[in-house]
């Protein structure tokens, strides 16, 4: 869900098996971080969960997290939440209180997942690319504004910078999952890019792979690497470690990036993943950002 979902996994630098656009305490992040940022990745991790995994309605799934938001209130505001997810919600509260933590940035992420429940529920799409960056606003943004926060990093470029990375992200989550979302009735796929590309929806949902299909799919691919590369020079404004980790945060996005390119659509049906021979090739880039 909202995450970047299954996403890379393969990006992230940290030992850490879901939301994988989220380094989370890794070996590279000051060790006075370490604890506000796993607290947040479980804020993230949990409510993804209650949106994603299961069996639940989707009824279910928005009251539960209409519960978990209001104990997301009660810790912002020093309150004793709920006896449900006491293992999120006291670490975040000291994450919270320590290091005034944006109370809209969280609730952002608990916006974009909600959504994600009730597109899937009436299996509607995303009209234009308008739509899907205003939906990694809220979906991813505030992972990367989150951490700047902790890093006392907060002008407007450093910003626009971050959400560039962070949607980025978000988007070759989207392109590289296609065969797995797809078939779950997940369309990330815009309607104004199918129709520019005169694919259409039931082809892609039975993942008919055609010429307009790869045209489609390349054409994404592009638009999220612009994005990533306009993000880039962050790296450049976050010195020691914490720069390296988003060097290898980039360079990984763009190892995932690049091989849903070289298989010039067929991830259509085929997810692209990273190997471990890949890793030479990103600390070298990441050296050479």
């Amino acid at each position: 869900m909202p995450d970047a979902r299954a996403a890379v996994a393969s990006v992230n630098p940290a030992p850490v098996t879901h939301y994988e656009n989220f380094p989370v305490a890794s070996w590279l992040c000051p060790p006075r971080l370490r604890a506000p940022i796993a607290a947040i990745y479980h804020f993230a991790r949990t409510a993804d969960d209650l949106a994603d995994e299961g069996h639940a309605t989707a009824e279910q799934r928005l009251a539960d997290l209409r519960s978990y938001r209001q104990d997301l209130a009660a810790a912002a505001a020093a309150q004793a939440p709920s006896a449900r997810w006491p293992q999120v919600f006291y670490p975040l509260a000291s994450a919270i209180a320590a290091h005034d933590l944006p109370l809209n940035l969280l609730t952002d992420l608990l916006d974009a997942f909600e959504q994600d429940v009730v597109m899937a529920r009436e299996h509607a799409t995303f009209a234009d690319r308008a739509a899907l960056l205003d939906y990694c606003r809220r979906s991813a943004n505030p992972v990367g504004r989150l951490l700047l926060h902790l890093y006392g990093v907060r002008d407007a470029p450093a910003l626009a910078q971050s959400d560039a990375i962070c949607s980025a992200l978000q988007l070759i989550n989207f392109w590289q999952d296609l065969s797995v979302d797809l078939p779950r009735g997940r369309h990330y796929l815009s309607d104004a890019d199918c129709a520019a590309h005169g694919v259409a929806r039931a082809d892609l949902a039975a993942l008919r792979r055609s010429a307009a299909s790869d045209a489609l799919i390349m054409d994404c691919a592009a638009w999220a690497r612009t994005l990533m590369l306009q993000g880039a020079p962050l790296v450049h404004r976050l010195r020691g470690r914490v720069g390296w980790e988003l060097r290898l945060v980039v360079q990984g996005g763009l190892a995932v990036l690049g091989q849903v390119q070289t298989l010039g659509g067929a991830s259509l049906r085929l997810r692209p993943r990273l190997r471990a021979w890949h890793l030479p090739g990103m600390l070298w880039r990441a050296v050479l950002m």
